[in-house]
């Protein structure tokens, strides 16, 4: 039988936050930023495995303590110098330690999605878990789109219509993943749903909402940081 395992790759240094600790180590709520997205995967009971992928000389991890989700978190210093690489390994050294098995399905989150709630994550498995390709959450564009040239003008106005703005978790058997993944190796790849696209095969969307945002820069953190202490005060 299939089991839903997350995947969370953290082997970047979030250089856009203009900070020498990496992104996800960044302090929110007393905790490094990655301790959310965590704490929401670990909660789920479909998900029996966590593994976060690690840069291989990462040793800011061992300066927490993981002890409370211990039986589902599994971190392995195998990331890559990109996100997809990063992704990519993991799942190849998954598979050797026999932590992951072909039918399984991958949900790749990003350390630096802190927001993620608990119902977004159920909505996302109960709609893709009888899927044949799998998907991810995302949220309709809602803002004006323009194009620009190297002087930043207008080159012209995008329509929005159909166009949706790309999530995280994104779910995908793994098999299809790795092949995915092993394809758009030397493609420029942000996600890997593009990889799974680049097959000629459809990933379906499920509807989120704006609060499961990245964080990416300075003023991120300093939203994230609200939406998680006003749910705590609910």
């Amino acid at each position: 039988m299939s089991k839903f395992i997350a995947l969370i790759p953290a082997a970047g240094s979030g250089s856009r936050m203009g900070h020498e600790l990496p992104k996800q180590y960044l302090s929110l709520n007393n905790q490094p930023m990655i301790y959310h997205a965590i704490n929401t995967l670990w909660q789920n009971r479909l998900i029996t495995r966590i593994l976060v992928i690690l840069a291989p000389g990462d040793l800011e991890w061992f300066k927490y303590d993981w002890s409370q989700f211990s039986g589902k978190l599994v971190a392995l210093n195998h990331g890559g110098t990109t996100r997809a690489e990063s992704v990519l390994n993991g799942l190849i050294a998954a598979k050797q330690k026999d932590l992951v098995q072909s039918n399984d399905w991958i949900l790749v989150h990003d350390a630096a999605r802190p927001c993620l709630t608990s119902i977004q994550l159920e909505n996302l498995i109960t709609e893709l878990a009888g899927d044949e390709v799998g998907g991810l959450l995302a949220v309709p564009v809602a803002d004006t789109l323009k194009r620009i040239d190297a002087s930043h003008r207008i080159i012209q106005t995008e329509s929005r219509e159909n166009l949706w703005q790309a999530q995280t978790p994104q779910m995908f058997r793994y098999d299809l993943l790795t092949q995915a993944l092993h394809n758009a190796a030397n493609a420029n790849i942000t996600d890997d749903a593009s990889a799974v696209e680049a097959l000629g095969l459809h990933p379906r969307l499920v509807l989120s909402d704006a609060y499961n945002f990245k964080v990416t820069y300075p003023q991120d953190l300093a939203l994230a940081e609200l939406i998680l202490q006003e749910r705590n005060n609910l």
